[in-house]
Parts: C-alpha cells; structure tokens; sequence
C-alpha cells in the first residue's frame, strides 16, 4: 500500500490539520517511510516476548502486593464533614435540572 497525496489530503481533514498543497508530497513520502519501516518490523530479529517471561523476572526484582492503611494526618471528618458506607459525602458542584 502506497500513500499519495490525495490520502494525506484525506487524513489531514479527518484529523483537523491544516496542510498546504506544497507539504502533500513530503508528507506521503514520509508517510510510505513509515509504513515501510511498519512491514519489515515481523521479520526482525527481536523477539515478540522479549523482556517478558523468566528472563526478565531474573533482571527486574518484582515486590510482593500489600495491601496497608494509610495513616491520615488529620481525622477523615477534615476531608468532608458527611461519611456513608465508607464514602465521603460531597456537595454537588453542578447541577441538573
């Protein structure tokens, strides 16, 4: 697949840019660039697991999950002044009608 000017053209008006007609085949050259560089990224050499698996758990040193409370400086009654179920209360800043 090839990019030509009027794709560019096409792409600009959906993304709400402003491209002057000079800029259209700079822009579809570097565009095929990219979709060129885009096709031969399957054939490289790298490893679509790469940095997962054992390999990396020996690299990265993962910490357990846990879960502690967190000491509030100021009594929680500070944040808001109503609690429900464990919620804090808050006024409405908009309303609908």
């Amino acid at each position: 697949m090839t990019v030509g000017p009027d794709d560019v053209r096409h792409v600009a008006h959906l993304a709400r840019i402003r491209v002057s007609e000079r800029q259209l085949q700079a822009l579809a050259t570097e565009l095929n660039g990219i979709l060129l560089h885009m096709v031969s990224l399957p054939e490289s050499s790298v490893r679509p697991d790469a940095g997962h698996g054992a390999d990396a758990a020996v690299a990265t040193a993962l910490r357990n999950d846990a879960v502690m409370p967190i000491a509030f400086v100021h009594a929680r009654a500070t944040f808001a002044p109503e609690a429900r179920d464990g919620f804090f209360l808050v006024p409405r800043v908009i309303t609908h009608r």
